[in-house]
Order: structure tokens, then sequence, then C-alpha cells
């Protein structure tokens, strides 16, 4: 039997908890335009937390055999959200930003397997990038519809990936790199249980952005 390729694995057994983060009350609430401006902005903060933590640790990975193959420019994020948080929340954002005690385990995850366990950062990596190639156009089109925001704009350049033309072509040849991944057997069934972990982190997230942004009336 041709064996199942790794990257349908990953995706089968992170399915449930890919919909229960997707489900969640707060992006349930923002994605249904139940929220405001303010609510939006601050999800967007929290990312950049997550963002510095990734790209500080691609910078120490560049050479590694493992991550280094996945560690694409036209990936890159936190200038963009650095520009949207500009607009969001106007200059001097920086010393005002506060990470929630869920995005600080997140980013604290992501920076100790940077260092520690690079097949671990493949799976923050593959559950953050290629989600916002996907899920991520869904949140730039509410945001543009809700709050006005230019299409493909300051406040929404998170979400717009200028360096990669073909999203579909570029997802299909990141699962390839998944399917290739350079590690034994039980090594990849580490990086699925880290997939979930990285799920469950960002699934806490959004539980502590809903009690920040309860909907009201």
């Amino acid at each position: 039997m041709t064996p199942t390729p790794f990257s349908t694995v990953i995706r089968t057994a992170s399915r449930q908890q890919h919909t229960e983060a997707e489900n969640s009350a707060f992006m349930s609430d923002l994605l249904g335009g139940r929220l405001g401006v303010a609510a939006y902005a601050r999800y967007t903060e929290q990312l950049w937390y997550v963002y510095r933590a990734l790209e500080d640790g691609a910078v120490r990975l560049a050479d590694d055999p493992v991550a280094g193959p996945f560690l694409r420019p036209e990936l890159l994020r936190v200038a963009s959200l650095e520009r949207d948080l500009d607009h969001l929340l106007g200059p001097g954002w920086q010393d005002r930003a506060q990470p929630l005690p869920a995005t600080a385990r997140y980013a604290a995850r992501v920076t100790e397997v940077a260092r520690d366990w690079p097949a671990g950062y493949v799976a923050h990596h593959y559950t953050r990038y290629l989600g916002d190639l996907s899920g991520g156009q869904v949140i730039r089109g509410i945001a543009e519809k809700s709050w006005g925001f230019e299409h493909r704009g300051d406040g929404v350049r998170f979400y717009v990936f200028e360096g990669i033309p073909n999203p579909a072509a570029f997802k299909r040849e990141y699962r390839e790199l998944l399917d290739a991944l350079a590690v034994d057997e039980l090594e990849r069934l580490r990086v699925v249980e880290e997939c979930g972990n990285a799920f469950t982190l960002n699934t806490d997230v959004f539980a502590e952005l809903g009690a920040a942004f309860p909907l009201s009336a």
C-alpha cells in the first residue's frame, strides 16, 4: 500500500482542533462582523508577538537541514503586521502593546522549539503560515467590509502575500516539503503532536480575546 503523505496525516490529525479554533466565540463573532475594530486591532497586536517569535527563530534556523527548506522570505509577516498596527493603533503603539498571558505562552513555545527542536518549529510554521494563506483571506475580506479598510491596504496587509501570486501552487509545494521532512517516523509523530499543541495555544489566545471582548447587543 502507498503510505499516506505526511501532510495529509498532519491535516487529518489536527482537523478537529482546527475546527475548534475557527469556531471559538471570539473568531465567530469577529468573522460574523459582530465585533468592533478595537477587537480586530487587539487580535492583530497578539499576532505580532507570535510572528516575531517565528521570524526571530527563522533567522537562527536558516541553515538547518530540517527547518531551513520551509523558511521562504515571501512568507515573512512582521513588517506587514507593524504597518497594519501603525494604521490601527497609531504612533508609539509598541510602547503600549501588551501580550495576553496566552499569547506570551504561545510565543515562548515557538521560541523554545526554534532554539531546541527544528522539527517542532516546523509544526508551528505550518499551522500559522498555511493558515494565513487559507482562512486568513476570509478574515481580510471581513475586515475590509466591516471597517472600510482599503482593499489589500493598510490594516489588512498582514493577509496580503505579494510575493506569492499563486497561493494554491505555493501551498502544494509546501505540503511536498512536509511529505519529504527529513526526520524518522517517531519524530514525525512528535511533529503531529506539536501541531495539535500549536492549535491549542492559538485557541487559548482566542479564549482570552473572547473574555476581553464579549459580544454585546
